[in-house]
């Protein structure tokens, strides 16, 4: 069975299944679903972020616009 098939079955499940098991299911794996609109960075996604902040706030990183960033990103293409 592929995980799409799986998905389905699962959200079609939930969808109708009494309250106590939807309960059980969330506290199986209430630890793995994270707040709505938050997210969690790996503690070494973390040291990057901070080695790259420094590199910036010392200025041995180039900073770019926003403009910038956008030519960067489509391929040094004019906007």
């Amino acid at each position: 069975m592929t995980t799409l098939t799986i998905r389905k079955k699962l959200m079609a499940y939930l969808a109708d299944a009494d309250d106590s098991k939807v309960k059980a299911i969330y506290t199986l794996l209430k630890n793995d679903i994270q707040e709505e609109g938050t997210f969690k960075l790996t503690e070494e996604q973390m040291q990057i972020l901070d080695a790259e902040r420094e590199l910036h706030l010392s200025g041995k990183s180039k900073s770019h616009t926003r403009e910038e960033s956008l030519q960067i990103i489509l391929g040094e293409r004019s906007l």
